[in-house]
């Protein structure tokens, strides 16, 4: 058994964003979960362009967060309140356009925080364009 199990399905949690959306665009990023990790895709889209031709940081720091708490929710469970509380993110280099790919991995999962790792990357995922340490503050049961 996994340090991690595993609480919802790929098709799970991007019925959860859709659900919980602000913007109700209906974006389904999440392409795989597995214990510990969460891979998601957000296709790149003209509004997510500075001059430069590059993927804006605000761009790239939402995808690091959305990548981090759905990987807490997928194995948290369906926990609306749970919170980025720190996020530290590195530009590492330019993200050309194209789409947006994250990769999140589980580094500590305890009853009221959660820690992820998470690289972005647009050309090559041996390239990575960011890395972010996020920290997500968990309801307790009677919190939620």
């Amino acid at each position: 058994m996994s340090k991690f199990p595993v609480l919802l399905s790929v098709d799970e949690l991007n019925d959860f964003l859709v659900r919980n959306s602000s913007t109700g665009d209906g974006e389904r990023p999440v392409s795989a979960v597995a214990p510990g990790r969460l891979s998601l895709i957000r296709p790149m889209t003209t509004t997510m362009l500075r001059p430069g031709n590059i993927i804006s940081g605000p761009t790239l720091m939402t995808t690091c967060d959305m990548a981090g708490f759905l990987l807490v929710i997928a194995h948290a469970g369906d926990q609306m309140a749970t919170v980025t509380s720190s996020l530290s993110i590195q530009f590492l280099r330019a993200a050309r356009p194209g789409d947006i790919h994250a990769e999140a991995e589980l580094l500590s999962f305890g009853r009221r925080r959660a820690v992820c790792d998470i690289r972005v990357w647009t050309e090559d995922q041996d390239r990575p364009a960011v890395q972010a340490t996020a920290t997500f503050a968990r309801p307790l049961a009677d919190d939620a």
